[in-house]
């Protein structure tokens, strides 16, 4: 919580881009924020007694105010103090027979690709909603989630702001009647971003570089695409989401390029785990999840010569995907 030594020690820059509603506070009691290399108590000392009593201010009185409010915003939203996640372990259950998993235990770090393969209906889905839910030996698996290596915060599972993961599923259906603008807009001043324009600019220009046909940010969103929507939300995971896991749900059918959506994922130091029956993808990981019966069976490294393959398996890929292209603006198939 916020009090009078924080804002001695710390200057008005410091004190606004973590607590961006601050600004509007202070602006909304007329005072005018020249410097913020500056701390509060500093820009008060700028003003005349005279100047502070022609805007109503007494010094002591408005530092309190200012405490006061931002730590009542702070409750309000919920805000915690950022806690790095650098891993997260999984320990092991059962599967559907009862039978215990064939693993010790599985630790994942920060901008690793994990993926999860296996049979419709083996268990690939009830693994992440495992994770989302920071198993404690509670789910119908009896797994254990750790984070950091220990048992998580509770905050985890309930807060609305401090989520462990965001999830990405297959269908993606928008109902708001917004256009891609205003509807990030929305997101970015529920996160309270201190350069909401250039965050939905970013934001937009990643999904177009995803998305198969580009929009615009005045397009409803309602009218995008399956594959532009992935697109947006992937990027907006990415950028705007707080969360550090991202948990992907067969991100093949998205009609996105699937190697730039990881990439960007990984880039922003995300711990990817993505369900997934497509061999390009389930090669790109680090390691892949074997699943089956409910149960994870085997925990696979990717071999060196997986990754040799992988260069012939994009190969083939992008034959594919530019046969797609043709198809889609009709052109004729002439040769492959």
């Amino acid at each position: 919580m916020i009090n009078r030594e924080y804002l001695e020690k710390n200057n008005l820059d410091k004190f606004i881009t973590k607590y961006p509603f601050v600004e509007e506070f202070i602006k909304e009691n007329k005072l005018n924020i020249v410097n913020r290399g500056l701390t509060l108590f500093e820009s008060i000392d700028k003003y005349s007694d005279e100047e502070l009593e022609d805007i109503g201010i007494n010094k002591d009185e408005f530092i309190e105010k200012v405490i006061n409010y931002t730590n009542q915003m702070i409750e309000f939203l919920d805000i915690k103090d950022e806690e790095k996640i650098e891993s997260i372990t999984i320990l092991p259950g059962n599967d559907k027979n009862k039978n215990r998993e064939n693993f010790e235990s599985l630790n994942i770090k920060a901008g690793e690709i994990v993926c999860i393969v296996g049979p419709t209906g083996s268990g690939k889905s009830r693994l992440l909603a495992d994770i989302e839910w920071t198993a404690q030996n509670d789910t119908p698996t009896n797994r254990k989630i750790l984070v950091n290596g220990i048992e998580p915060d509770k905050k985890w599972r309930y807060s609305s702001s401090n989520k462990l993961v965001a999830q990405l599923s297959q269908n993606m259906n928008f109902v708001m009647d917004l256009n891609v603008y205003d509807f990030l807009e929305l997101h970015a001043k529920s996160r309270l971003v201190e350069n909401p324009e250039e965050i939905i600019r970013k934001i937009i220009d990643k999904a177009n570089e995803l998305a198969g046909e580009k929009f615009t940010p005045d397009t409803p969103i309602t009218s995008l695409s399956g594959g532009q929507s992935r697109a947006l939300m992937i990027a907006d995971t990415a950028i705007l989401s707080k969360s550090p896991v991202v948990l992907i749900d067969e991100i093949e059918n998205a009609g996105i390029d699937r190697k730039k959506a990881l990439n960007l994922l990984v880039g922003e130091e995300k711990i990817v785990l993505m369900a997934t029956h497509d061999p390009l993808l389930a090669l790109v990981g680090n390691k892949r999840i074997v699943i089956n019966n409910g149960g994870i069976t085997k925990v696979i490294n990717t071999t060196e010569k997986e990754k040799e393959f992988l260069v012939e398996i994009e190969a083939m890929d992008k034959i594919v995907q530019e046969l797609r292209r043709k198809l889609r603006y009709g052109e004729i198939i002439e040769k492959i």
